[in-house]
């Protein structure tokens, strides 16, 4: 059904030089979606588009005059826009008392405002073609960690963002997603684990299945089903759905005590690594 639903829908993917993004639109490629590619790393986004002969555009979603460009890229190429999968994302690492602020500030701007500048840009061509966007949040939008707090605050904003989208854009004939994983291996999963031993730590203490890391297909996987049915959630794995019911007891006081009594051990550990580190985010960010 989804390879027939996408079939020449012009998918604009953000993010996509890596990662779920990258991985997703070969997914798409191979079931004949047409796809516009957007990433700040050059090099990789280059060689996927030419791999699934696809527009790529070096933009950083940060910036609404470089999305305005992507998208109108697009619309020049293939007459629209009838997908968007909001998928740009980073972390960064430490206490809000260890963090280095720029970072935070860096982290808020990418998962926030670069959802808003994407969607900015795309939302005219959306509602002239009744699409669909796919606004990546995650678990952490439900289940805040010690040490993360920007990606735990820009993604319960992105989540909102989308909610709020939902009802401004459904009487226009848009119908708008988010999505919310666990920890998927990813690179940015996958440098926070070689960064960071109180990063494997924190996964290691965190409850039931919370701590447990995905592969990158079973994400992908739910992407393309989510955007050849127009969900309103998306859920990697299933189980994440619960947690977004149980959001207020997670948060309480009674669902606090499980990670208050590792805060004392893990959190001073995580700040003397970033310390030694001598930055709050993956290298791999910082040189794009």
């Amino acid at each position: 059904m989804a390879a027939s639903t996408l079939r020449n829908k012009v998918v604009l993917i953000t993010g996509a030089a890596r990662g779920i993004g990258a991985a997703t639109a070969r997914d798409l490629a191979g079931k004949g979606a047409r796809l516009v590619l957007v990433d700040v790393d050059e090099a990789p986004l280059r060689e996927l588009a030419t791999q699934l002969k696809a527009e790529a555009f070096v933009a950083d979603v940060r910036n609404l005059d470089d999305m305005q460009r992507a998208v109108d890229g697009g619309i020049a190429a293939y007459g629209g826009i009838d997908l968007v999968l909001a998928n740009a994302g980073i972390a960064s690492y430490g206490s809000i008392m260890q963090v280095d602020p720029a970072t935070f500030q860096r982290v808020m701007d990418i998962n926030v405002m670069g959802v808003f500048n994407t969607v900015r840009a795309a939302l005219p061509s959306l509602i002239e073609r009744n699409g669909y966007i796919l606004v990546v949040s995650s678990l952490a939008a439900f289940t805040p960690c010690p040490g993360l707090a920007a990606y735990n605050a820009s993604k319960a904003a992105a989540e909102h963002f989308a909610n709020a989208l939902r009802l401004e854009v459904n009487y226009r004939g848009v119908d708008v997603g988010s999505a919310h994983m666990a920890w998927i291996d990813t690179p940015m999963v996958q440098d926070a684990k070689s960064d960071l031993t109180a990063f494997q730590d924190l996964l290691a203490v965190l409850p039931g299945p919370l701590g447990k890391t995905m592969t990158v297909e079973q994400c992908v996987d739910a992407f393309v089903d989510g955007l050849a049915k127009r969900k309103r959630r998306v859920y990697v794995p299933r189980w994440v759905g619960a947690a977004s019911w149980f959001k207020a007891v997670i948060t309480s006081r009674v669902g606090d005590r499980s990670m208050l009594e590792h805060v004392p051990t893990i959190l001073p550990k995580m700040d003397e690594e970033v310390a030694r580190l001598g930055r709050s985010e993956s290298a791999r960010n910082k040189t794009s």
